[in-house]
């Protein structure tokens, strides 16, 4: 009786004992602290964090909510670290930016942060839009609608031509000169202005493209975009204002200039180099795969040859089938590696099957998990609050069916959703 009316109950007990109290009975605990589970044990939520977690299966007192997860497994909530929570790979997704307004975007992207969400990931790191992605967090933070937390770079920045320019492309008489203000650097004086006004927009975080990109309508997708003196000047800029920085990187010398330059993380790191690998264990720079699009993008560009524009097609051929094989080779050089798909590019809600790819790769199942769990909350400098089930965290719960240790498709099924103290799926 008490589990029919969750919400009903959860809003009297908030206005009636001024806290909200759930118990959770768990089935098996991956607590992402260890390296196994552990089972039948209670978690007690109060408001939105974790008060106390228990061997056994506690008496719950009348007034509490219980929620029944004995026979599922059950961890904190993931986290995605590269995904565009605005839209979504489509034949018309060159022409829609001409046909559709800031509005159109965020209403269509609702179902996108949706889908995330009851997916299983309760915070991700957006690497790039339009700018109604800082609309999308706060809508989300004020319970307009459902969404993962966000931390969003707003725009990204790249070089003139580069990857994200925003008039590649077009034509000339549209493709007029874009500055520090759209995300378009060319010196360092550029680059200091493009960090501060991300900050004015509202951005939670820094991404750069160090190199050129498959979805781009330009040419090159692997040559070196950025100085090191331009990165440097980005991530001192972004360190004043306490941001985590980021590099879409296909390239190695590209990656290599990011890294030299102090950038905390490399996106996709399609062709990294041996070389690369050691600058980045040497300066503790994480590596965000993105496999999943790397399929995506190979898969479609074959199959269906008018999906993408013909200059885009030969990079997806080209690039991605490369990116498992490349994260295969850094996981086993000891490269830090925090969960990423490049979400968006491949659809929303698909997020999990980034996890399949992993172990398939050679990433044990447990490390997989912690991937998106305690080294992602590290990289996003949350690992206070986030990222592991303790007592005093954050009250970010998923669950799933069966034992995703031994057969980690059963990440892409969850069943339970908790962000926050508050029940999204169940």
């Amino acid at each position: 009786m008490r589990i029919i009316n969750l919400f009903i109950f959860a809003f009297l007990a908030t206005i009636t004992f001024g806290q909200s109290t759930t118990y959770l009975y768990c089935g098996s605990v991956l607590d992402c602290k260890g390296s196994s589970a552990s089972k039948q044990q209670t978690i007690i939520i109060e408001n939105n964090k974790i008060k106390e977690i228990a061997n056994g299966y506690l008496t719950a007192p009348d007034t509490v909510i219980v929620v029944d997860l004995k026979d599922k497994t059950v961890m904190p909530g993931f986290m995605d670290m590269h995904v565009h929570i605005e839209g979504q790979s489509s034949p018309k997704r060159y022409e829609e930016g001409f046909r559709m307004n800031d509005a159109d975007v965020a209403l269509k992207a609702t179902i996108y942060c949706k889908k995330t969400l009851m997916a299983g990931f309760t915070t991700v790191r957006d690497l790039g839009g339009s700018g109604v992605n800082v609309s999308l967090r706060n809508a989300i933070n004020r319970g307009f609608i459902n969404g993962p937390r966000i931390y969003t770079c707003e725009k990204g920045i790249g070089t003139t031509g580069g990857h994200a320019d925003p008039t590649n492309g077009l034509r000339k008489d549209l493709m007029h000169d874009p500055g520090p203000k759209e995300g378009v650097i060319n010196s360092i004086e550029d680059a200091k202005k493009a960090v501060r006004q991300r900050y004015k927009n509202g951005a939670d975080v820094i991404k750069i493209t160090a190199t050129g990109g498959v979805l781009s309508v330009a040419k090159d997708g692997q040559g070196p975009q950025f100085t090191v003196e331009e990165v440097s000047a980005i991530v001192d800029a972004a360190n004043d204002y306490g941001y985590v920085t980021a590099a879409h990187a296909h390239g190695a010398e590209g990656m290599r200039r990011a890294v030299e330059g102090g950038i905390h993380s490399i996106e996709h790191g399609t062709f990294m180099t041996e070389e690369v690998m050691t600058l980045m264990k040497e300066k503790g720079t994480y590596f965000v795969p993105t496999i999943s699009a790397g399929k995506f993008v190979y898969k479609i560009a074959r199959e269906r040859p008018q999906y993408f524009p013909a200059m885009i097609r030969k990079k997806a051929i080209e690039i991605g089938p490369q990116i498992q094989e490349t994260f295969a080779k850094a996981y086993a050089a000891g490269v830090k590696i925090a969960f990423g798909t490049d979400t968006g590019v491949s659809p929303h809600g698909d997020n999990a099957k980034e996890f399949a790819y992993m172990v398939e790769a050679g990433m044990p199942a447990y490390e997989a998990i912690k991937s998106a769990t305690v080294a992602a909350s590290d990289l996003l400098r949350i690992s206070d609050e986030y990222g592991t089930l303790e007592v005093g965290k954050m009250a970010d719960i998923i669950a799933v069916d069966g034992d995703p240790l031994q057969e980690i498709e059963v990440l892409q099924d969850v069943k339970f959703v908790m962000k926050d103290g508050i029940i999204y799926k169940q």
